[in-house]
């Protein structure tokens, strides 16, 4: 039974991280289901889900793998910049545990100052202009 299904799938594209994602959308949408009372969005909940299960068979058992393998590289691009924004301002976070961070006034510049420093004169990186701030 292996063998055969994977002469069937030879040729075909297969799964990939936006089938994944759509996956893990339509589970999302499952346990939310369950938890609705209301008819109206039951039924749109319900219809989702048939939408994203199609999908992802259609994907799955396609034999464009040019064309798949475009969607699901402009998903990962979509991604990617979603995982570097949520990382940059965890980034921050952190940071702002042990450093005052300042914007320039004239060209808003980031920078970062240690804190408990008092009075300090900050000289901008990018532009040259200094300001006075309290660390």
């Amino acid at each position: 039974m292996k063998e055969k299904f994977a002469k069937f799938m030879a040729g075909r594209y297969g799964t990939d991280r936006l089938n994944q994602f759509m996956l893990i959308v339509l589970l999302v949408c499952a346990v939310i289901n369950m938890f609705i009372r209301n008819g109206y969005v039951s039924i749109l909940l319900t219809s989702w889900e048939i939408l994203l299960i199609v999908f992802i068979y259609i994907r799955m058992f396609s034999r464009n793998i040019t064309k798949r393998y475009a969607e699901n590289q402009k998903y990962l691009t979509v991604e990617n910049k979603v995982r570097h924004f949520f990382g940059q301002k965890k980034y921050i976070q952190q940071q702002r545990k042990d450093y005052h961070i300042f914007s320039c006034p004239n060209c808003k510049q980031k920078i970062r100052i240690p804190k408990g420093k008092g009075k300090v004169s900050v000289r901008c990186p990018k532009c040259g202009t200094e300001f006075v701030k309290n660390s």
